[in-house]
């Protein structure tokens, strides 16, 4: 979405243009097309950064529980002040991992583009300013120390962006996959980060897991027209709603 329009996006509704003008925090409103006509009760925002996807899941989905993850330090304290009051809203300081404890975060020059894997070259070549400037030790644990399955109240959503770590946080979520309905997160084509999973493998892997592609969406291209990234929608296969938004049946 080009920068004009997402900001005419975002000013015209309050809550977003609170959050910019007051913490610089811009709602991901580049997701509404795709996202914005599902009906959720609870929605799991994981990588939730400074709160720009928790933002967009406030204003669409106003009746669902959030529950967001975001393990760096100050992103998470731009998050508290953005959605300071919200009782519908819950931070965990944490990043997702199949066992509980502490890991090493590499802190890109752009947050939002850090990652628990290295960061490579290619990544800060096609991004300028995201190559690792910092560690930071951070809390990993499953997603079940943070939200007990039962409380996952249906239809739910789970987000993923969590920059090439994508099969780790599912798996870390593996025993909670059937409470979705469904499932959206960044994948990538190219590799960004080292041993990350790539777009081909994270689809198989969902489909192995209950969950069919309905829609990609947002993608970015290099100078030369190859696919880099893209948002992709995933569905639990037998879910009986429909999609009901113009992108998703494209």
């Amino acid at each position: 979405m080009r920068r004009f329009v997402k900001l005419r996006a975002i000013l015209r509704v309050a809550p977003y243009r609170s959050a910019l003008l007051r913490y610089g925090v811009a709602a991901a409103v580049e997701h509404q097309s795709a996202l914005g006509s599902l009906k959720l009760r609870t929605v799991i925002d994981v990588g939730a950064n400074r709160g720009q996807f928790s933002l967009l899941a406030r204003h669409c989905y106003p009746g669902a529980d959030l529950i967001s993850l975001e393990p760096l330090s100050a992103p998470a304290a731009r998050f508290r002040k953005v959605f300071a009051g919200e009782r519908q809203v819950t931070l965990h300081q944490s990043a997702l991992g199949l066992t509980s404890g502490q890991a090493s975060m590499y802190v890109s020059g752009h947050d939002d583009s850090s990652s628990l894997l290295p960061i490579t070259d290619e990544q800060e070549r096609l991004f300028p300013g995201t190559k690792a400037v910092a560690r930071e030790t951070v809390r990993v644990g499953p997603l079940s120390e943070f939200i007990r399955r039962e409380s996952i109240e249906e239809p739910a959503m789970l987000k993923l962006d969590v920059q090439g770590y994508e099969l780790e946080a599912l798996n870390a979520c593996e025993d909670s996959l059937d409470r979705f309905a469904y499932i959206c997160a960044e994948a990538s084509f190219v590799e960004l980060y080292r041993q990350q999973v790539l777009a081909g493998d994270l689809i198989l892997w969902l489909n192995e897991h209950g969950f069919a592609l309905v829609c990609v969406y947002g993608t970015v291209s290099d100078k030369s027209g190859r696919a880099i990234q893209a948002d992709m929608l995933f569905k639990r296969k037998e879910v009986a709603a429909h999609l009901e938004s113009p992108a998703a049946r494209e």
